[in-house]
Protein backbone atom coordinates (compact mmCIF):
# COMPACT_ATOMS: atom_id res chain seq x y z
CA UNK A 1 0.00 0.00 0.00
CA UNK A 2 2.72 2.50 0.72
CA UNK A 3 4.90 1.56 -2.25
CA UNK A 4 1.76 2.09 -4.45
CA UNK A 5 1.33 5.24 -2.83
CA UNK A 6 5.30 6.38 -3.60
CA UNK A 7 4.75 5.64 -6.77
CA UNK A 8 1.33 7.48 -7.45
CA UNK A 9 2.65 10.69 -5.92
CA UNK A 10 6.30 9.81 -8.17
CA UNK A 11 3.83 9.88 -10.97
CA UNK A 12 1.88 13.15 -10.84
CA UNK A 13 5.39 14.40 -10.05
CA UNK A 14 6.43 13.32 -13.22
CA UNK A 15 3.72 13.56 -15.45
CA UNK A 16 1.68 16.80 -14.04
CA UNK A 17 4.84 18.63 -12.17
CA UNK A 18 2.86 18.73 -8.96
CA UNK A 19 5.57 18.13 -5.85
CA UNK A 20 5.68 15.13 -3.63
CA UNK A 21 6.09 17.52 -0.59
CA UNK A 22 3.05 19.23 -1.48
CA UNK A 23 0.35 16.02 -2.05
CA UNK A 24 2.17 14.29 1.16
CA UNK A 25 0.91 17.47 2.78
CA UNK A 26 -2.41 17.21 1.60
CA UNK A 27 -2.42 13.58 2.75
CA UNK A 28 -2.37 14.87 6.10
CA UNK A 29 -4.73 17.56 5.98
CA UNK A 30 -6.99 14.92 4.88
CA UNK A 31 -6.39 12.67 7.30
CA UNK A 32 -7.10 15.33 10.10
CA UNK A 33 -9.74 16.22 8.43
CA UNK A 34 -10.95 12.54 8.18
CA UNK A 35 -10.82 12.33 12.05
CA UNK A 36 -12.55 15.95 12.43
CA UNK A 37 -15.68 14.18 10.12
CA UNK A 38 -15.17 10.97 12.57
CA UNK A 39 -14.41 11.96 16.12
CA UNK A 40 -15.86 15.90 15.57
CA UNK A 41 -13.48 17.76 16.54
CA UNK A 42 -9.34 17.55 15.01
CA UNK A 43 -7.12 20.01 17.51
CA UNK A 44 -5.52 17.75 19.27
CA UNK A 45 -4.63 15.13 15.95
CA UNK A 46 -1.22 14.81 14.87
CA UNK A 47 0.10 13.14 11.49
CA UNK A 48 3.53 11.78 10.95
CA UNK A 49 4.67 10.88 7.19
CA UNK A 50 7.27 9.36 6.50
CA UNK A 51 8.38 10.74 3.24
CA UNK A 52 10.88 7.93 2.34
CA UNK A 53 8.42 4.57 2.41
CA UNK A 54 5.35 6.50 2.78
CA UNK A 55 4.37 4.65 6.65
CA UNK A 56 2.38 6.92 8.09
CA UNK A 57 0.98 6.97 12.04
CA UNK A 58 -2.39 9.38 13.11
CA UNK A 59 -2.32 9.69 17.00
CA UNK A 60 -4.45 11.72 19.16
CA UNK A 61 -3.13 14.18 22.17
CA UNK A 62 -5.02 12.60 24.88
CA UNK A 63 -4.19 14.23 28.52
CA UNK A 64 -4.45 11.95 31.39
CA UNK A 65 -7.46 12.11 33.89
CA UNK A 66 -8.61 10.68 36.86
CA UNK A 67 -12.16 10.44 35.34
CA UNK A 68 -12.70 10.91 31.54
CA UNK A 69 -15.38 13.66 30.82
CA UNK A 70 -14.39 13.78 26.82
CA UNK A 71 -13.32 11.12 25.21
CA UNK A 72 -11.39 12.62 21.90
CA UNK A 73 -8.80 14.83 24.35
CA UNK A 74 -8.89 12.55 27.58
CA UNK A 75 -7.89 9.11 28.87
CA UNK A 76 -8.22 7.62 32.19
CA UNK A 77 -5.06 6.87 34.32
CA UNK A 78 -5.95 3.01 33.92
CA UNK A 79 -5.76 3.42 30.00
CA UNK A 80 -2.65 5.28 30.06
CA UNK A 81 -0.91 2.75 32.06
CA UNK A 82 -1.32 0.12 30.20
CA UNK A 83 -0.08 2.11 27.55
CA UNK A 84 3.33 2.51 29.71
CA UNK A 85 3.19 2.56 33.09
CA UNK A 86 5.34 5.87 33.35
CA UNK A 87 2.26 8.11 32.49
CA UNK A 88 0.27 9.80 35.41
CA UNK A 89 -2.17 12.27 35.90
CA UNK A 90 -2.00 15.37 33.66
CA UNK A 91 0.50 13.56 31.20
CA UNK A 92 -0.19 13.83 27.83
CA UNK A 93 -0.11 10.44 25.75
CA UNK A 94 -0.21 9.78 21.91
CA UNK A 95 -3.17 7.20 21.39
CA UNK A 96 -2.98 6.04 17.94
CA UNK A 97 -6.03 6.69 15.38
CA UNK A 98 -6.39 3.85 13.46
CA UNK A 99 -7.91 4.91 9.60
CA UNK A 100 -9.13 1.72 8.97
CA UNK A 101 -11.97 3.32 11.76
CA UNK A 102 -13.20 5.86 9.55
CA UNK A 103 -16.72 5.70 8.49
CA UNK A 104 -17.58 6.27 4.84
CA UNK A 105 -18.34 9.80 5.50
CA UNK A 106 -14.86 10.80 7.07
CA UNK A 107 -13.25 8.52 4.24
CA UNK A 108 -14.93 10.59 0.98
CA UNK A 109 -14.22 13.68 2.72
CA UNK A 110 -10.51 12.63 2.26
CA UNK A 111 -10.52 11.60 -0.82
CA UNK A 112 -12.10 14.78 -2.11
CA UNK A 113 -9.42 16.85 -0.01
CA UNK A 114 -6.50 15.24 -1.74
CA UNK A 115 -8.91 15.35 -5.51
CA UNK A 116 -8.89 19.50 -4.68
CA UNK A 117 -5.70 19.50 -3.74
CA UNK A 118 -4.71 17.95 -7.23
CA UNK A 119 -6.38 19.72 -9.24
CA UNK A 120 -5.72 23.24 -7.62
CA UNK A 121 -1.88 22.13 -7.58
CA UNK A 122 -2.36 21.36 -11.41
CA UNK A 123 -4.35 24.79 -12.02
CA UNK A 124 -1.43 26.44 -10.22
CA UNK A 125 1.69 24.63 -12.59
CA UNK A 126 -0.60 25.36 -15.77
CA UNK A 127 -1.20 29.02 -14.83
CA UNK A 128 2.60 29.68 -13.79
CA UNK A 129 4.04 27.78 -17.15
CA UNK A 130 2.01 30.71 -19.26
CA UNK A 131 2.51 32.92 -17.26
CA UNK A 132 6.25 32.92 -17.74
CA UNK A 133 5.51 33.25 -21.36
CA UNK A 134 3.21 36.00 -21.00
CA UNK A 135 4.36 38.87 -23.42
CA UNK A 136 5.98 36.42 -25.83
CA UNK A 137 4.88 34.04 -29.20
CA UNK A 138 3.58 30.33 -29.19
CA UNK A 139 1.83 28.40 -31.11
CA UNK A 140 -1.67 26.73 -31.11
CA UNK A 141 -3.58 24.63 -32.77
CA UNK A 142 -7.10 26.06 -33.58
CA UNK A 143 -10.14 24.57 -31.71
CA UNK A 144 -13.50 26.18 -32.39
CA UNK A 145 -15.19 29.18 -32.99
CA UNK A 146 -17.10 30.62 -30.13
CA UNK A 147 -19.36 33.84 -31.44
CA UNK A 148 -17.19 36.13 -32.55
CA UNK A 149 -13.87 34.43 -29.94
CA UNK A 150 -12.07 31.47 -31.58
CA UNK A 151 -10.31 28.88 -28.86
CA UNK A 152 -6.79 28.23 -29.28
CA UNK A 153 -4.92 25.26 -27.56
CA UNK A 154 -1.60 25.95 -26.55
CA UNK A 155 -1.10 22.11 -24.83
CA UNK A 156 -2.26 22.16 -21.41
CA UNK A 157 -4.53 24.76 -21.81
CA UNK A 158 -6.66 26.84 -23.87
CA UNK A 159 -6.24 30.44 -25.16
CA UNK A 160 -8.88 33.13 -26.31
CA UNK A 161 -8.12 35.28 -29.41
CA UNK A 162 -11.15 37.93 -28.93
CA UNK A 163 -12.61 39.09 -31.91
CA UNK A 164 -10.72 42.98 -31.54
CA UNK A 165 -7.23 41.03 -31.26
CA UNK A 166 -8.08 38.77 -35.02
CA UNK A 167 -7.18 40.09 -38.01
CA UNK A 168 -9.99 40.81 -40.13
CA UNK A 169 -8.92 39.50 -43.37
CA UNK A 170 -7.60 35.90 -41.57
CA UNK A 171 -9.89 32.96 -41.59
CA UNK A 172 -8.82 30.00 -39.49
CA UNK A 173 -9.88 26.10 -39.62
CA UNK A 174 -10.54 23.91 -36.97
CA UNK A 175 -6.72 22.16 -36.54
CA UNK A 176 -4.88 24.65 -38.25
CA UNK A 177 -1.91 25.62 -36.27
CA UNK A 178 -0.96 29.46 -36.08
CA UNK A 179 1.12 31.86 -33.55
CA UNK A 180 -0.04 33.85 -31.11
CA UNK A 181 1.08 36.38 -28.77
CA UNK A 182 0.10 35.96 -25.46
CA UNK A 183 -1.33 39.54 -24.12
CA UNK A 184 -2.37 38.51 -20.49
CA UNK A 185 -2.82 35.42 -18.36
CA UNK A 186 -5.35 35.79 -15.49
CA UNK A 187 -5.54 33.06 -12.71
CA UNK A 188 -9.20 32.07 -12.05
CA UNK A 189 -10.78 29.41 -10.17
CA UNK A 190 -11.67 27.35 -13.27
CA UNK A 191 -7.71 27.54 -13.95
CA UNK A 192 -5.97 30.28 -16.19
CA UNK A 193 -7.42 32.38 -18.53
CA UNK A 194 -5.34 33.06 -21.33
CA UNK A 195 -5.59 35.99 -23.87
CA UNK A 196 -3.82 36.25 -27.46
CA UNK A 197 -3.51 38.07 -29.88
CA UNK A 198 -2.80 37.87 -33.41
CA UNK A 199 -2.91 41.92 -34.45
CA UNK A 200 -0.24 43.19 -31.61
CA UNK A 201 2.85 44.67 -32.98
CA UNK A 202 5.25 42.60 -30.69
CA UNK A 203 4.05 39.55 -32.65
CA UNK A 204 5.91 40.56 -35.50
CA UNK A 205 9.29 41.64 -33.45
CA UNK A 206 9.09 38.11 -31.46
CA UNK A 207 9.06 36.66 -35.36
CA UNK A 208 11.48 38.68 -35.84
CA UNK A 209 13.67 37.53 -32.97
CA UNK A 210 12.54 33.73 -33.27
CA UNK A 211 13.58 34.12 -37.57
CA UNK A 212 16.76 36.08 -37.26
CA UNK A 213 19.87 34.73 -35.64
CA UNK A 214 21.14 38.72 -35.05
CA UNK A 215 17.77 39.95 -33.65
CA UNK A 216 17.87 37.35 -31.09
CA UNK A 217 21.12 37.04 -29.82
CA UNK A 218 20.88 41.16 -29.97
CA UNK A 219 23.34 42.29 -32.42
CA UNK A 220 20.56 43.80 -34.46
CA UNK A 221 17.90 45.77 -32.34
CA UNK A 222 13.96 46.59 -33.59
CA UNK A 223 14.37 50.17 -32.20
CA UNK A 224 10.47 50.88 -33.12
CA UNK A 225 7.52 49.25 -34.74
CA UNK A 226 4.41 49.96 -36.18
CA UNK A 227 1.78 48.00 -37.88
CA UNK A 228 -1.68 47.74 -39.32
CA UNK A 229 -2.13 44.53 -39.21
CA UNK A 230 -3.35 41.96 -42.33
CA UNK A 231 -2.03 45.11 -44.13
CA UNK A 232 1.33 46.52 -43.31
CA UNK A 233 4.10 46.86 -41.05
CA UNK A 234 7.65 48.97 -40.30
CA UNK A 235 10.14 48.06 -38.38
CA UNK A 236 13.14 50.14 -38.15
CA UNK A 237 16.44 48.73 -37.72
CA UNK A 238 19.63 49.09 -35.89
CA UNK A 239 22.84 46.94 -35.50
CA UNK A 240 25.72 47.44 -32.57
CA UNK A 241 27.97 45.75 -34.91
CA UNK A 242 29.08 47.76 -37.80
CA UNK A 243 29.94 44.73 -40.11
CA UNK A 244 26.37 43.48 -39.63
CA UNK A 245 23.98 45.22 -41.70
CA UNK A 246 20.48 44.85 -39.77
CA UNK A 247 18.37 45.26 -42.90
CA UNK A 248 20.25 42.39 -44.89
CA UNK A 249 20.35 40.64 -41.53
CA UNK A 250 16.18 40.52 -41.25
CA UNK A 251 15.77 40.16 -44.73
CA UNK A 252 17.80 37.59 -45.43
CA UNK A 253 19.11 35.60 -48.33
CA UNK A 254 16.74 36.11 -51.55
CA UNK A 255 14.14 37.63 -48.69
CA UNK A 256 14.01 34.22 -47.04
CA UNK A 257 13.57 35.51 -43.27
CA UNK A 258 11.19 38.28 -43.90
CA UNK A 259 9.28 35.84 -46.44
CA UNK A 260 8.78 33.34 -43.42
CA UNK A 261 7.54 36.10 -41.26
CA UNK A 262 5.25 36.93 -44.29
CA UNK A 263 3.55 33.95 -44.47
CA UNK A 264 3.02 33.73 -41.17
CA UNK A 265 1.28 36.73 -40.75
CA UNK A 266 -0.74 35.73 -44.27
CA UNK A 267 0.66 37.89 -46.89
CA UNK A 268 1.14 41.13 -44.65
CA UNK A 269 3.51 43.55 -46.36
CA UNK A 270 6.28 44.39 -43.93
CA UNK A 271 8.92 47.65 -44.60
CA UNK A 272 12.18 46.97 -43.35
CA UNK A 273 14.55 50.51 -42.58
CA UNK A 274 17.83 51.74 -41.33
CA UNK A 275 17.55 53.81 -37.46
CA UNK A 276 19.32 56.69 -36.94
CA UNK A 277 19.33 59.56 -34.51
CA UNK A 278 18.88 62.00 -36.55
CA UNK A 279 14.97 62.20 -37.05
CA UNK A 280 15.21 63.93 -40.43
CA UNK A 281 16.83 60.67 -41.73
CA UNK A 282 15.17 58.38 -39.83
CA UNK A 283 11.31 60.31 -41.40
CA UNK A 284 13.58 59.63 -45.02
CA UNK A 285 13.95 56.28 -43.99
CA UNK A 286 10.61 55.81 -42.86
CA UNK A 287 8.90 57.29 -45.86
CA UNK A 288 10.16 54.25 -47.82
CA UNK A 289 9.80 53.21 -50.94
CA UNK A 290 9.21 57.00 -52.02
CA UNK A 291 12.01 59.05 -52.01
CA UNK A 292 12.62 62.28 -50.24
CA UNK A 293 13.80 65.95 -51.79
CA UNK A 294 14.09 67.43 -47.84
CA UNK A 295 12.95 67.00 -44.23
CA UNK A 296 12.52 69.62 -42.12
CA UNK A 297 12.17 68.73 -38.14
CA UNK A 298 11.05 70.90 -35.52
CA UNK A 299 12.17 68.46 -32.36
CA UNK A 300 10.06 70.63 -30.21
CA UNK A 301 7.33 69.97 -31.33
CA UNK A 302 7.72 66.83 -32.63
CA UNK A 303 6.75 68.17 -36.09
CA UNK A 304 8.13 67.86 -39.75
CA UNK A 305 7.32 68.78 -43.17
CA UNK A 306 8.57 66.70 -46.05
CA UNK A 307 9.00 67.95 -49.46
CA UNK A 308 9.16 64.83 -52.27
CA UNK A 309 9.25 64.78 -56.29
CA UNK A 310 5.50 65.34 -57.36
CA UNK A 311 5.64 61.75 -59.43
CA UNK A 312 6.25 60.43 -55.72
CA UNK A 313 3.25 62.80 -53.76
CA UNK A 314 0.84 59.39 -53.75
CA UNK A 315 3.67 56.36 -53.46
CA UNK A 316 4.88 58.72 -50.04
CA UNK A 317 1.49 59.22 -48.10
CA UNK A 318 0.52 56.06 -49.74
CA UNK A 319 -3.47 54.26 -50.10
CA UNK A 320 -5.74 56.24 -47.77
CA UNK A 321 -2.81 58.02 -46.27
CA UNK A 322 -1.16 54.51 -44.66
CA UNK A 323 2.46 54.92 -45.81
CA UNK A 324 2.65 58.33 -43.88
CA UNK A 325 0.40 57.31 -41.33
CA UNK A 326 2.65 54.43 -40.69
CA UNK A 327 5.92 56.43 -41.12
CA UNK A 328 4.67 58.84 -38.39
CA UNK A 329 3.90 56.28 -35.83
CA UNK A 330 7.45 54.56 -36.04
CA UNK A 331 8.80 57.92 -35.74
CA UNK A 332 7.18 59.59 -33.42
CA UNK A 333 6.51 63.05 -35.58
CA UNK A 334 3.46 64.39 -36.90
CA UNK A 335 4.28 64.34 -40.44
CA UNK A 336 3.10 66.69 -43.44
CA UNK A 337 3.71 65.54 -47.03
CA UNK A 338 3.84 67.86 -49.81
CA UNK A 339 4.84 67.89 -53.15
CA UNK A 340 7.57 70.19 -54.99
CA UNK A 341 5.12 72.15 -56.91
CA UNK A 342 3.14 72.52 -53.54
CA UNK A 343 5.88 73.69 -51.56
CA UNK A 344 6.94 76.37 -54.53
CA UNK A 345 4.00 77.56 -53.73
CA UNK A 346 3.18 80.69 -51.30
CA UNK A 347 -0.27 79.92 -50.42
CA UNK A 348 -3.39 78.67 -51.29
CA UNK A 349 -2.38 74.85 -51.39
CA UNK A 350 -2.46 74.35 -47.79
CA UNK A 351 -5.76 72.23 -47.86
CA UNK A 352 -3.69 69.81 -50.41
CA UNK A 353 -1.33 69.49 -47.68
CA UNK A 354 -1.56 65.39 -46.20
CA UNK A 355 -0.88 65.23 -42.30
CA UNK A 356 -0.97 62.09 -40.24
CA UNK A 357 -3.64 63.68 -37.80
CA UNK A 358 -5.78 64.05 -40.68
CA UNK A 359 -5.21 60.38 -41.69
CA UNK A 360 -6.51 59.27 -37.82
CA UNK A 361 -9.32 61.07 -38.22
CA UNK A 362 -10.36 59.56 -41.77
Amino acid sequence: MNTELLEALDTLEREKDISKETMLEAIENSLIIACKNHFGKSDNIKVEINKDNGEFRVYAEKTVVEEVEDATSEISLVDAKMIDSKYDLGDIVNVEVKSKEFGRIATQSAKNVILQKIREEERKVIYNQYYGKEKDVVTGIVQRQNGRKISINLGKADAILNDVEQVKSEVFMPTERIKVYILEVKDTPKGPRILVSRTHPELVKRLFEAEVTEVKDGTVEIKSIAREAGSRTKIAVWSNNPDVDPVGACVGMNGARVNAIVNELRGEKIDIINWNENPAILIENALSPAKVVSVEVNEEEKTARVVVPDYQLSLAIGKEGQNARLAARLTGFKIDIKSESQARELGGLEEETMSESQFEEE
